[in-house]
């Protein structure tokens, strides 16, 4: 770390004598005339040269030559002032330009850390892969899996995963080269291809664009139960006209889910909302039904825990009850769980973002 900052200063030094250097040969023109009457002089004959040669028409000429020759007169009629330089500052900036890089090491040797080690990036990317995976970060754990793939060669769960991990670093564009990679490799993985879909959908903050319905047939035409696909598939159409359509697609998506399905009332919600309409609500039995069917699943977490698919549809079932306090202590307990986990964890963080009955 110090050769860093003693070649940093040293750099520094030289910029400043650059800088000074030009100054001074600036410095030397001082009492020159002004250039400016040179420069349209010089603009006249390169327009009679672009005309001679046939680059510019007779009248594109005449309107150029006489704007150039109305500038080259005001600057002749202008008042030139010779250029000057104070000399007197020279000492001045010569000292400053000495000092800052004395200054900055100066600073750097009382409040930094002279002492730390240097950190190059391969030295880290070792240290994380000899690391527990479930104390990295998701952009350690993408940099990883990165460096795994480049070792290893990737499969298409390596780029299943890669992706994972770059959506949790808030890296979508990353995520949907991986899977496209991923597709590469097994292009009849429905899951896959879904996941595809949601990646083009939060690139495009939300909307179903034209890739994203791509991505989202595909996995249909792979798995037609595809829940997702089909959901967004279904809102792509809304979006875009096909109304009646896209409420139809809705509708039989909805009939096809159980009732104590949570996801069947978040899109009884979204169909109610396009219809504009009251949101459908649970009654009594129902809801009972519904209470019961979430505390028998997490009294069965409570007593085997090791059910990352359980603890997704608790999470979801906790967000679609509205019972906000459930859901973020459900999640927080199923994260510790699941750390070293990205795929279960980015399932867990979608869960939580259910939107609730109302």
């Amino acid at each position: 770390m110090i050769a860093f900052w003693v070649v940093a200063g040293v750099l520094s030094a030289l910029c400043a004598g650059l800088v000074l250097w030009k100054s001074a040969r600036v410095a030397a023109l001082a009492g020159a005339d002004d250039p400016t009457a040179a420069v349209y002089r010089r603009q006249l004959r390169e327009i009679d040269d672009l005309a001679d040669r046939g680059l510019i028409p007779a009248s594109e000429r005449a309107v150029a030559h006489a704007e150039a020759a109305r500038r080259l007169l005001g600057a002749s009629d202008a008042t030139a002032a010779p250029w000057t330089v104070d000399l007197s500052q020279r000492k001045t900036v010569l000292a400053f330009a000495a000092l800052t890089p004395l200054l900055a090491l100066g600073l750097y040797f009382a409040v930094g850390s002279p002492g730390m080690g240097d950190q190059p990036f391969k030295a880290r990317v070792a240290a994380w892969r000899g690391a527990d995976p479930s104390e990295l970060t998701p952009p350690e754990m993408a940099v990883v899996l990165k460096s795994l793939i480049a070792e290893r060669g990737g499969d298409p769960e390596a780029y299943s995963f890669l992706a994972q991990a770059e959506m949790a670093s808030d890296n979508p564009d990353s995520a949907a080269r991986a899977l496209r990679r991923a597709i590469e490799l097994a292009p009849n993985r429905a899951d896959l291809w879904e996941g595809l879909g949601e990646v083009l959908v939060v690139q495009m903050q939300g909307e179903v664009s034209p890739q994203a319905q791509r991505a989202f047939q595909e996995a249909v035409k792979r798995d037609p139960k595809s829940v997702s696909a089909r959901f967004h598939l279904a809102r792509a159409q809304v979006a875009g006209g096909q109304r009646a359509e896209g409420l139809a697609a809705w509708r039989a998506l909805a009939a096809e889910l159980p009732a104590t399905d949570p996801r069947r009332a978040a899109v009884q919600q979204v169909i109610a909302e396009a219809e504009g309409a009251p949101a459908p609500k649970f009654d009594n039995d129902q809801m009972a039904a519904v209470q019961g069917m979430v505390a028998s699943l997490a009294a069965k977490l409570e007593a085997e825990p090791d059910d990352p698919e359980g603890w997704v549809r608790l999470v979801r079932s906790y967000a679609v009850l509205g019972d906000a306090a459930k859901r973020d202590a459900t999640l927080t307990e199923a994260k510790a769980r699941y750390a070293g986990k990205a795929d279960i964890l980015k399932a867990l963080d979608l869960a939580a973002k259910t939107e609730p009955m109302r």
